[in-house]
C-alpha cells in the first residue's frame, strides 16, 4: 500500500485541476527523475494533450459563471482521471489493492471537485472577475506545488493535501452559511418594502364602500 499516499494526494489534485496534475507528473517523471511516475504519463502525446487542456481550463476557470459551467462538465472527468492515476500509481499491486487504491483516488477527487465547484458557486454570487482569477490562480499553484512534493515526498504531500481538503470543506460550510443569511436578510427587506404598499391598496375599497353606504 505504499502507493496509497500518492494516490490520495493526486486524487485531491485531480479534483481541483486534473490537467495540471497529469502535466506536472509527466514533466517530473520525464525530466526530474521522479521514479514513481508511470512511464505512460511521460510520453510526448500525453504531455501535449495535458498542456493543451490545461491552457483551455486556465482561461475558462477564471471567468465568472464560465468556471461553474466548466466545473459541471468536469464532474465526471476529474474523478475519473483521479481514479486512473491512482490505479497507474499502484504499480505491481495485486488486483484487490489496485481496486482499493483506484477507488480511493477517485473518491478523493470527487470530494475535492465538489469543494472546488461549491466554492466557485459561492464566489460567483459576486460576479466580478478579481476573486475568480485569484481563486483559480491559487488553485493552480497549490496543485502544482502539492503534486511536485508528492512525487518525491508522498507522506508529506498527503498531510498538506489533507489539510487543504479540510480547509476547503470548512470554507464551503461558512460560505454557504453566509450566503443563506444574506438571502434571508434580502428577502425580509423586500417583504418590509412591499407591506406598506399592500396595506394602502387594501384600504381603498373599504373607503369606497363606506361612501356608497352613506349615499
Amino acid at each position: 500500500m505504499e502507493a496509497l499516499p500518492l494516490a490520495i494526494t493526486t486524487g485531491w489534485a485531480s479534483g481541483v485541476n486534473a490537467y495540471v496534475c497529469v502535466l506536472i507528473l509527466g514533466l517530473l517523471g520525464r525530466f526530474a527523475g521522479a521514479d514513481d511516475v508511470p512511464h505512460a504519463l511521460t510520453t510526448t502525446p500525453v504531455l501535449i494533450a495535458a498542456g493543451v487542456l490545461f491552457a483551455f481550463e486556465f482561461v475558462a476557470d477564471k471567468i465568472p459563471y464560465v468556471d461553474s459551467a466548466w466545473d459541471a462538465i468536469s464532474t465526471v472527468i476529474r474523478p475519473t482521471i483521479g481514479a486512473i492515476l491512482a490505479a497507474m500509481l499502484s504499480g505491481e499491486a495485486s488486483t484487490l489493492h489496485q481496486a482499493i487504491i483506484a477507488t480511493t483516488g477517485g473518491l478523493v477527487a470527487l470530494l475535492s471537485h465538489t469543494v472546488k465547484a461549491s466554492l466557485r458557486l459561492a464566489i460567483n454570487t459576486s460576479p466580478e472577475p478579481v476573486t475568480n482569477i485569484a481563486a483559480s490562480s491559487g488553485e493552480d499553484v497549490a496543485v502544482a506545488s502539492v503534486v511536485t512534493l508528492a512525487a518525491f515526498h508522498p507522506e508529506a504531500a498527503l498531510i498538506v493535501a489533507s489539510v487543504l481538503l479540510i480547509l476547503g470543506l470548512i470554507g464551503v460550510y461558512f460560505a454557504f452559511r453566509f450566503i443563506r443569511r444574506g438571502y434571508r436578510r434580502f428577502k425580509a427587506w423586500r417583504e418590509r418594502r412591499s407591506t406598506p404598499a399592500t396595506g394602502s391598496s387594501a384600504a381603498l375599497p373599504d373607503r369606497g364602500g363606506g361612501v356608497g353606504e352613506e349615499k
